[in-house]
């Protein structure tokens, strides 16, 4: 007989790990206690060794699925005569500070729950807010630790007996479940009317479901509230509602998210792959990016894409919306397909509460669905890629482009450190803001923000902030920010170590990008980063976005090591709002013939501005320098005559990456030398006037656009393997959001590894700016130790 002491930490409390742990002691023939602490589970089990023994391996092979065991630990207590049981002891609430404790993301409803939903016998048929230990809403409801439901949304509605039978039965997969309630005790959807619908009563329960479908195969707009925030939506197949949601949005041309009710109507609209299929299926739920089928949407919904970005139904209420039957309607009510885009009107952060949405999306949805739970931090939906369809092998798995529900809170396990009780706070970024904070070896990486400089954007920024400090009670001791002195980022963190007298350490943009790569692979020795990137201050004060950089996070060492020549910006920010600006640039570098003919030159008022551009460009007035990959990108697309002006980030890329023709076999040059200050310049330039030549001489875009992609990525391949040998090194880290483009993010790592490197890609992390704060937070703890 033995008895022995397990403290479990991690992703382990509101998931039902009790319960399981209950079961599996009284399977094995154990008796003891399990509860919760602020270290995490602990856990008391005595029985024979043998017994014991089964009992541990249970916990690789059948913990719940909601479940991440972070760290798990066994050892030996006195042996407690005549103990006959296996009990559940009650929560240790109180003095958690320090805590081991993870909150869990929120997660699609489970099978079980659906098939509650959908039963007629069952108290929750058609229930819009049904869930268990293994699905549901979790951050997105949670106030405070410990994960009880005092400290959550659900606060508000007490339990029926029913529900309370359930929550209180540890054999019963509703133990614990904090959002636990049915229509008797719990919240209640609403449809509500906007005054494009006439005087309507408001419809309440679940009958507005149906409801809303009806308006909605009439072409209205409805903001629907969900577990992290509103969407708009309307009917996806009705081109028409589609147009009227883009000009009331203000989104002329980015593409929509689509919903569909299951894998099988997905298929028909996409080309679903296997790493697209997991994607879609996994309980995370993101949208995902995947090839369209020709003619199976409108174009509206993307129109400067093949791709169409698909999720499945994740919150109770959106099956309900394609089984209308189960609310009091009909099947034929359902829709094939909708728009469900983010509830926020032009770059604003997405809406939260009832009140906000009246007010902020008034102008734009004609009916509100609305719900009585609050969610008290909003979390828009996460977007992955999943290869681009080409069927080349090696292609990279679903990689997200905006991590978001599905994946925050949930923590990456930073390498060893000696200094690992340090609390880090990193600023992140001002576009696609995110911010980190660590505590111990856990680094926690906020939902997506935005763009700072966005009406909203500051606030979401502070809420968010305010919530994961109080969820995770760490005390940040460091503070990491980007040292470009007008960035919104930079004077939050100034000011947020101000205020607790903390020291503020800075990092620069491109290799921040390349510490977020190394940390997700856990390499704190020496390597290569690629850095293809839109634009970030450089060092030298010029701005960068096209560098190769050394690195060695453990010994605190880095230095660049070589870039994209630089070339001049006309205007400034104009010339990333106009690309045709950066082309009239590299068109005068590349030493093309200033009489010949341009695509940008057709129209008149673009004409007219020709010679005052030459003329600051000859000057240098107002043409600051840039070695930035994704300008190049813009320009190449500006002479193919794809795109002049964006209408948003990187429109001019994803234009140019879709017209490749995959028939083409052709490179373009990407020569590189070493300069005077021995870095190791690669000359975009050469590659613009080998596409310019085609062009003159009449080569078809598609060829053009093709010979650029696989030139670049083949040079940039040849310039790394130089700067490897360089070095001394093997791993090459690639980071930038140049590396969403997917062509890039394809062959650029297999003409690296042709080359005998090891390439290090941005797996579960953005490439671009959503993952700066976490290279910031990863250097920041280990500089730290230095400082």
């Amino acid at each position: 007989m033995e008895r022995r002491l397990y403290i479990v930490t991690g992703q382990v409390q509101g998931v039902g790990f009790r319960p399981f742990v209950y079961r599996s002691a009284l399977a094995c023939g154990l008796t003891g206690s399990v509860g919760n602490t602020p270290e995490g589970v602990r856990i008391e089990a005595q029985g024979r060794a043998v017994d014991l023994e089964v009992f541990e391996r249970r916990f690789e092979a059948e913990a719940p699925p909601l479940a991440r065991i972070a760290s798990f630990t066994a050892s030996t207590l006195p042996v407690v005569a005549d103990e006959r049981t296996f009990v559940i002891a009650a929560s240790a609430g109180d003095g958690h500070r320090g805590h081991a404790v993870l909150v869990s993301p929120d997660m699609a409803v489970c099978d079980a729950c659906l098939a509650d939903m959908m039963d007629p016998s069952n108290r929750r048929y058609g229930y819009a807010f049904t869930n268990c230990t293994d699905c549901g809403p979790r951050y997105t409801i949670t106030r405070s630790i410990p994960y009880d439901r005092p400290f959550t949304s659900m606060a508000c509605f007490p339990l029926c007996d029913e529900c309370r039978r359930e929550y209180e039965d540890p054999l019963n997969r509703r133990f614990h479940a904090q959002p636990n309630a049915c229509p008797v005790c719990g919240p209640e959807l609403r449809l509500e009317y906007g005054p494009r619908c006439g005087q309507r009563e408001t419809v309440r329960g679940k009958t507005a479901v149906p409801a809303l479908l009806a308006e909605l195969r009439q072409g209205r707009l409805a903001a629907v509230k969900g577990l992290g925030g509103f969407h708009l939506a309307c009917d996806a197949l009705n081109a028409a509602a589609v147009m009227e949601l883009r000009r009331r949005k203000n989104r002329p041309h980015k593409a929509l998210a689509v919903m569909v009710a299951d894998l099988d109507e997905a298929r028909t609209l996409a080309e679903i792959g296997p790493e697209a299929e997991a994607a879609l299926l996994s309980p995370r739920r993101p949208i995902v990016v995947c090839p369209r089928r020709p003619g199976a949407l409108p174009a509206a919904l993307a129109p400067d894409t093949a791709s169409i970005g698909l999720v499945l139904p994740y919150a109770p209420l959106h099956h309900l919306l394609f089984h209308p039957e189960a609310s009091g309607g009909t099947s034929d009510e359902a829709l094939k397909a909708l728009v469900m885009t983010s509830g926020n009107a032009g770059g604003e952060p997405i809406c939260l509460g009832n009140r906000e949405a009246r007010t902020r999306l008034g102008d734009i949805a004609d009916l509100f669905l609305f719900h009585n739970r609050d969610i008290l931090v909003r979390v828009d939906d996460s977007v992955m890629f999943a290869g681009n369809g080409k069927g080349r092998d090696g292609a990279p798995p679903a990689t997200p482009v905006r991590r978001a529900r599905g994946f925050v809170p949930e923590p990456l396990s930073l390498a060893p450190a000696d200094n690992a009780a340090t609390s880090v706070f990193a600023a992140g970024a001002d576009l696609k803001h995110t911010f980190c904070l660590t505590r111990g070896r856990e680094a926690f990486v906020s939902q997506h923000i935005g763009d700072l400089s966005r009406p909203g954007c500051l606030d979401f920024f502070e809420e968010t902030l305010r919530h994961l400090l109080a969820l995770l009670e760490v005390e940040p001791r460091l503070v990491v920010r980007d040292p470009h002195p007008d960035y919104v980022s930079g004077r939050l963190a100034e000011a947020f170590a101000r205020e607790r007298g903390l020291p503020v350490f800075s990092l620069q943009h491109h290799f921040a990008h390349i510490h977020a790569v190394l940390a997700e692979h856990g390499h704190t020795g020496k390597a290569l980063g690629l850095a293809m990137d839109g634009s970030g201050l450089g060092e030298d004060g010029t701005i960068w976005g096209g560098e190769m950089l050394f690195v060695h996070p453990r010994a605190d060492a880095q230095r660049r090591v070589g870039r994209l020549r630089p070339f001049p910006l006309p205007g400034g920010e104009a010339a990333i709002r106009e690309p045709w600006r950066t082309a009239e640039a590299l068109w005068l570098q590349a030493g093309l013939a200033e009489n010949a003919p341009r695509p940008w030159s057709r129209e008149a008022d673009r004409a007219a501005l020709l010679p005052l551009l030459d003329e600051m460009l000859s000057r240098g007035v107002h043409c600051p320098l840039t070695s930035s990959c994704g300008r190049v990108f813009d320009a190449v697309a500006a002479l193919c005559g794809l795109c002049f002006a964006v209408t948003y980030e990187g429109q001019a890329a994803v234009l140019l990456e879709e017209a490749q023709d995959w028939t083409e076999g052709g490179a373009y040059d990407l020569p590189f030398t070493a300069n005077a200050g021995e870095l190791l310049e690669a000359d975009a330039a050469a590659l613009f006037r080998a596409a310019a030549g085609d062009r003159l001489r009449g080569v078809p875009v598609g060829r053009v656009a093709r010979r650029f992609h696989r030139g670049l990525a083949e040079g940039l391949a040849d310039w790394a393997r130089a700067g490897a040998e360089q070095c001394g090194v093997t791993a090459v880290a690639l980071g930038g959001g140049v590396l969403n483009n997917r062509t890039l993010a394809e062959e650029l790592p297999a003409a690296l590894a042709a080359r005998g490197l090891t390439p290090l890609l941005p797996l579960a992390y953005p490439a671009g700016d959503g993952a700066i704060a976490l290279g910031q937070a990863a250097w920041g703890r280990l500089r730290s130790l230095k400082a």
